[in-house]
């Protein structure tokens, strides 16, 4: 069986190889080859495809072992071989042009396809599913991800899910670099962040207020008015959900009493939950929020609306894992 799986891996490789010499070798022009111009290196493409994976210059040489100088010079002799500029600088390190992401591409899976063979080789299971890498903004319900996502794990071709949970713009940083297939946000990308990426709308829906069931009874009565003084575990300052919220207490003359500000929801809806204080939420998921979280809903805030997106380096969404993405979500905001 061993053998087998070596033997594929092999086979996956060399298609893989054979794919990415072709049009690495077509992409410049035939009469340069016919100069005996040497196509490329795999050893510059390798250290090519290091320094998109960590970042930059610095960190690359750092992990090859090797002086900047050298990786920069391999790199230049790489796209003078292609004919084509593959690396943009940027403020915070390197970008990808168009050509270089897609050298990318061929590069991560033969990398990828090579740790593969020496893993069957050395009797390590192989064959696992493609993986899907989804990053998920710190202020975006864990409710809310989890119905989103939930689909793309029944797919006919099966996908191995990793999901990292971090600040937007950390996340951007890793869907610039290919770590990332597609992030949730609660916002569309801002123009501040130096990322060639698409915000593509999953939908939208209203906000409710929730609380232990104590807090909601007391604060239920002559709502919207109770919520002057009411303490209140709010999100983030910066995130789309906090905005809209300080807008339409200003707008009702209500001065909640603020308990906490919290960059992760799922904390905010422990302490929701243990009663500290009111907090608000999509009203889409406000029955699995009572289910789970053992809360009440105080009220509806009409006026404010929550908008969910998700961000990618495509502007059509293709990826099959992706689109089941987007299509529960607008099943859920409809």
């Amino acid at each position: 069986m061993g053998d087998r799986r070596s033997e594929a891996a092999a086979a996956r490789l060399k298609r893989s190889v054979a794919a990415s010499y072709r049009y690495l070798t077509t992409h410049r022009r035939r009469e340069e080859y016919n100069l005996g111009v040497e196509p490329f290196n795999y050893h510059h493409l390798h250290q090519f495809w290091t320094v998109v994976r960590e970042g930059g210059v610095t960190r690359a040489s750092e992990k090859l072992n090797v002086s900047q100088p050298t990786v920069s010079t391999q790199i230049r002799e790489l796209e003078q071989a292609l004919g084509e500029k593959l690396l943009t600088r940027t403020g915070r390190g390197v970008g990808l042009t168009e050509v270089g992401r897609r050298v990318y591409r061929y590069a991560d899976e033969i990398f990828g396809l090579g740790r593969e063979l020496v893993e069957s080789v050395k009797g390590h299971p192989t064959g696992s599913p493609p993986r899907l890498a989804v990053g998920i903004a710190m202020v975006v319900p864990k409710l809310v991800a989890y119905q989103m996502i939930e689909p793309a794990l029944h797919l006919p071709q099966p996908v191995r899910l990793h999901c990292v949970l971090s600040t937007p713009e950390q996340l951007l940083a890793e869907l610039a670099i290919y770590a990332l297939d597609v992030v949730l946000a609660d916002a569309p990308a801002p123009p501040a962040v130096k990322v060639q990426a698409y915000s593509h709308l999953l939908g939208e829906c209203g906000v409710s207020i929730f609380g232990q069931a104590r807090l909601a009874a007391t604060y239920r009565r002559h709502f919207p008015a109770s919520l002057d003084g009411a303490p209140f575990l709010l999100p983030r300052k910066d995130s789309a959900l906090r905005l809209a919220l300080n807008v339409w207490f200003e707008q009702k003359r209500i001065r909640p009493h603020i308990i906490g500000t919290f960059e992760d929801t799922a904390l905010l809806e422990a302490f929701g939950q243990a009663g500290v204080g009111l907090f608000a939420m999509p009203s889409a998921i406000e029955a699995e929020v009572q289910r789970q979280y053992r809360v009440r809903p105080v009220g509806h805030l009409h006026g404010i609306r929550e908008r969910y997106y998700a961000i990618t380096v495509e502007r059509k969404l293709k990826h099959p894992a992706v689109v089941a993405i987007a299509e529960r979500a607008r099943q859920m905001f409809d």
